[in-house]
């Protein structure tokens, strides 16, 4: 007998194809069976109405230590997310010193737990498991912090040493890839050749390189060239970080972008990207605020347009833009910046830097998957897009505005990503497959988080499964914590 049956359900399997109406039976970990499925089961779920899909999958998050120190990830479960890829832009969770740098400045108050090597982590998260799968990267910004602090030169043989072993390691623990960030500290000190140099460490293995590039504003094009370069020369697939064209300078760029990414696709090269649904970003002021000016990789940016989304020195600031802030204490955007970053270098903020038409062409795009790029720091505003995400683009974008199809959509957040970064039997939903579901209301399901006030959960998503146990019910998370963390498919 069947541990669970949804009968009778419009079924989004993962694969692009049309739904169809099914039933699916559960037991234990696994999808037993794909309707019709005889009368029985220890439990049915009545799924007339309803809509199925495999869980999400959440190919860009920054949720390393949020999975150590808020295990039950309601933030991304209540959104239907049943896989989050950690270690984006750079910022790994290993070597453990420089991990512990660089968790300060998602999580300025967290006492980060010892442990050793990507392994390590791994071997946490397994013994205290999250309520969400995850795959990990390995982040060239903590290696390159453990191997040469913040030295702004090319590694000596010694550096470029631990650096290739910190990336071994993980790769032999499992991880996904190797990421960068080449707009944040260290990692923009890096040259092309330090990039190429390590990611061919992993040619033939399966894993990707992902970046955030070192430019997405005016030096967009440039930047493509060099990640398809990296991925051209070093022998593996690539993976473009939240595609976008940042800032009005730029706005329009993503065309000719996304035709150098057609480019290397017809020479056989595996380049794709993955996107959040917003015309915001966010990201540490640090970043954007360089030189006694807001601009920079991100673009050139109006005061109004950068919003403190969390410090943990003034809350009081939270929501505010820097052109509020500046007026509060009667100095210039820039001097204002300077003491925001004063009081807390790692302020994280919210910019509006994209333009609608841009996001709607790279989301029509057959290239891109799904990200949130969500930073999960919750005592603050954070992003809404740490929330929203999914639901947005099946809500807004698929059912209500017909830029996709609902199926594709689907596809785009699960069996894509899933083939992509080599997450075996996850991303559809077929006998013995992983039981990681969502079961949602196609015709309800949308974010409902703002700027003002972020930390909503979607409506419409009915129940999640991860693993096969139930970690959303009636659109609350049930505190079960039964994710995995998942390995490198190694053919």
């Amino acid at each position: 007998m069947h541990d669970l049956v949804i009968r009778e359900v419009t079924l989004y399997d993962g694969t692009g194809a049309a739904p169809r109406v099914a039933d699916v039976a559960l037991e234990g970990e696994r999808v037993a069976a794909v309707g019709p499925v005889p009368a029985g089961g220890r439990e049915t779920v009545d799924g007339r109405g309803l809509a199925l899909a495999p869980g999400f999958i959440d190919v860009h998050t920054h949720d390393d230590f949020a999975a150590v120190i808020y295990p039950g990830m309601a933030f991304k479960l209540e959104g239907g997310v049943t896989t989050c890829v950690v270690g984006n832009c750079g910022f790994g969770a290993a070597p453990h010193a420089a991990a512990a740098v660089m968790a300060k400045t998602l999580h300025p108050n967290l006492d980060l737990p010892a442990w050793q090597g990507t392994a390590g982590y791994m071997r946490r998260l397994e013994a205290q498991p999250p309520g969400v799968n995850i795959g990990v990267l390995v982040g060239h910004g903590s290696a390159r912090l453990a191997a040469m602090r913040m030295e702004n030169r090319a590694p000596s043989g010694a550096e470029m040493a631990a650096m290739k072993s910190t990336l071994a390691e993980g790769l032999e623990a499992g991880a996904l890839g190797f990421s960068t960030g080449l707009v944040y500290d260290p990692g923009r000190f890096a040259a092309t050749e330090e990039i190429v140099e390590l990611a061919a460490l992993m040619r033939g293995t399966g894993a990707l390189y992902a970046t955030h590039m070192r430019d997405e504003s005016t030096g967009l094009l440039d930047s493509v060239r060099e990640a398809i370069e990296i991925g051209q020369r070093a022998g593996v697939p690539v993976q473009i970080s939240h595609h976008k064209a940042s800032g009005r300078a730029a706005w329009g760029r993503v065309g000719d972008s996304l035709r150098l990414i057609e480019e290397a696709q017809q020479r056989g090269e595996s380049v794709h990207a993955d996107q959040y649904p917003y015309t915001a970003g966010s990201t540490i002021l640090s970043a954007v605020y360089r030189d006694g000016r807001l601009r920079g990789a991100i673009g050139d940016l109006e005061p109004e347009d950068v919003v403190i989304a969390s410090t943990a020195s003034h809350p009081g600031w939270e929501g505010c833009s820097l052109a509020r802030l500046a007026a509060d204490m009667g100095c210039s955007a820039e001097q204002a910046a300077e003491r925001v970053l004063a009081a807390d270098a790692g302020v994280t903020v919210v910019l509006h830097a994209m333009s609608e038409a841009d996001v709607r062409t790279v989301l029509r795009h057959p290239s891109t998957m799904i990200g949130s790029d969500g930073i999960p720091t919750l005592e603050g505003k954070p992003h809404p897009r740490l929330y929203g995400s999914f639901a947005r683009v099946l809500g807004r974008y698929a059912r209500d505005e017909g830029l996709l199809t609902m199926a594709e959509a689907v596809y785009r957040m699960t069996g894509f990503p899933a083939a992509k970064f080599g997450l075996r039997d996850r991303g559809v939903v077929r006998a013995g497959a992983a039981a990681d579901l969502v079961l949602f209301e196609p015709a309800g399901i949308l974010d409902l988080g703002t700027f003002e006030d972020p930390k909503r959960a979607p409506a419409g998503i009915r129940a999640v499964f991860v693993n096969g146990k139930r970690a959303v019910a009636a659109g609350k998370a049930t505190g079960a914590r039964t994710g995995k963390v998942l390995r490198r498919s190694r053919g």
